[in-house]
């Protein structure tokens, strides 16, 4: 294997596993949203969605379901880092009746080859009918900026 072969993501076709961890093929569950041909329902979905855009390296479909008030200019992804699993740990509103929700989530990866793992309870809203990623939820007494 050539040193720049190990950096690239890993190859997920639209009969692979997801990576968000539902049990169906990638073309069915994630690459559905990713490629425009479906929309999360809820803001879980879009966050496994997003997830899962980490581990192909989807820019465009994480800027894409960003918030404008809090979307980056870009985004860069590092090549040493391979995310390995998703853990939903718990969610608050985010379903089709609501117009905002969290996800609490632990995302684990490795950076040449030392695991670690992510953790954040993210702030969805729906904007133009659509859920989107605003960001972290603020800690206590912090006052929210939206």
């Amino acid at each position: 294997m050539s040193k720049n072969s190990s950096r690239r993501p890993p190859a997920i076709g639209p009969g692979s596993p997801c990576p968000c961890g539902l049990d169906s093929p990638y073309g069915d569950c994630c690459g559905a949203l990713h490629g425009g041909r479906r929309e999360a329902a809820t803001a879980e979905r879009l966050m496994r969605s997003r997830y899962t855009a980490f581990v192909v390296r989807d820019a465009a479909y994480l800027l894409r379901s960003w918030h404008p008030s809090t979307r980056p200019t870009g985004l860069d992804f590092d090549p040493d880092q391979r995310w390995t699993r998703l853990d939903v740990l718990a969610t608050t509103g985010g379903s089709a009746f609501h117009t905002e929700g969290t996800v609490e989530f632990r995302a684990h990866f490795t950076v040449r080859g030392r695991a670690d793992a992510q953790h954040e309870d993210s702030r969805f809203v729906r904007d133009e009918g659509r859920w989107v990623y605003l960001g972290p939820v603020p800690p206590p007494g912090a006052r929210a900026g939206f």
